[in-house]
């Protein structure tokens, strides 16, 4: 295993940036998860980590050394990518043994860690099919049983998950989660899928433009966004952000929506430049009522999940997401009641975007 750190890391393709002075810690045994939207420098960044991709400017060490100039076998790390990269006429053994045979190491050795690692991801009775006879979900724990019988420092993810099912994906998740808890080995996990992110890491990179926007546990990034840009990234369905601008009235501090509406705001300092702000409240906090509450809206439509209705609300000028219970009798065009409970409030400058 080996802490990770990255100091000023920028990399740029002539004249586009694209990692832009990145400073970042990992611990030994940690795992991280990288997200952000398509063009944020998430697998630019891994690759970096890797030794696949140069950094521009900045330094990366492994366990205190630093490595930028090695190559990425010396960096003793293990990649796993979203195309599997499986060779189509070798078995799976020998798919999972071809790095170990190019090191050198002897059959007996090849032999023992290839059964290991298969018994680990339940891939001993698949040993001699080749890929082609496998399914998606089996011919990706072969990618990481290829990755594992080197007993890597580091286990890097490239979205090893985006070609499968949902169904397959689910399943994945748990045993990357599994995995980890018995080798216990350092990996980064770069995805755009938040969800994967909050199911499996110790902490959360949201980048974004090449920026790192906030790190955090998944809990931390969920309940206390820094910006407007993490609250609408994390959590699923997105937070509801509503423009208001902040007002001290003789029942304490307010936010005035645009139709007049006046929300309570929790009692403490806030400190804007303009009073324009945006408030932001989960879907699953939004009080639903038909006879009274903060502001009064229409329904658009209403999405039967299940276990719980998403309720779309016309309302202050904006469209309001509100999750009720699955029971909840409503038909398109009823007149609603919505509550914003102050403890379940994020309020952001609506200039700069950040957390006041």
């Amino acid at each position: 295993m080996a802490s990770i750190e990255l100091r000023g890391v920028e990399k740029s393709f002539g004249a586009a940036a694209i990692i832009r002075g990145i400073n970042l810690s990992i611990g030994d045994g940690e795992f991280v998860a990288l997200v952000g939207p398509s063009g944020c420098g998430k697998s630019t960044l891994l690759r970096i980590i890797s030794g696949l991709e140069s950094a521009s400017r900045g330094d990366i060490l492994l366990d205190g050394r630093k490595v930028n100039d090695d190559s990425p076998r010396d960096r003793n790390v293990a990649m796993v990518f979203q195309s599997y990269a499986l060779y189509p006429h070798m078995t799976v053994a020998e798919n999972m043994a071809f790095n170990l045979k190019l090191s050198g190491k002897g059959k007996a050795e090849i032999a023992t860690r290839v059964e290991e690692a298969a018994r680990m991801l339940d891939l001993s009775d698949l040993l001699h099919r080749k890929p082609g006879q496998l399914s998606g979900g089996q011919r990706q724990r072969v990618a990481m049983g290829r990755a594992i019988v080197r007993n890597p420092s580091v286990f890097l993810f490239d979205e090893p998950l985006s070609n499968l099912d949902a169904k397959l994906r689910v399943q994945m998740r748990g045993e990357i989660k599994l995995l980890h808890h018995r080798v216990r080995t350092t990996a980064v996990y770069v995805t755009h899928d938040q969800i994967e992110a909050m199911t499996l890491a110790d902490r959360i990179v949201v980048l974004n433009g090449g920026n790192i926007e906030q790190v955090g546990s998944p809990l931390e990034l969920y309940n206390r966004p820094a910006n407007l840009f993490v609250a609408g990234f994390i959590g699923s369905p997105a937070m509801n952000v509503v423009k208001a601008e902040l007002r001290q009235t003789a029942a304490g501090i307010k936010a005035v929506l645009g139709d007049g509406s006046e929300i309570a705001l929790p009692a403490r300092a806030y400190t804007s430049s303009t009073n324009r702000i945006v408030l932001g409240i989960r879907p699953e906090s939004v009080i639903v009522d038909r006879q009274a509450g903060d502001l009064a809206g229409t329904l658009k439509v209403a999405e039967p999940t299940g276990p719980q209705t998403h309720l779309v609300v016309d309302a202050a000028g904006t469209d309001i997401l509100a999750i009720v219970k699955a029971d909840f009798a409503s038909r398109d065009g009823d007149r609603l009641w919505l509550s914003f409970p102050a403890e379940a409030l994020h309020v952001f400058d609506a200039e700069s975007g950040k957390v006041i």
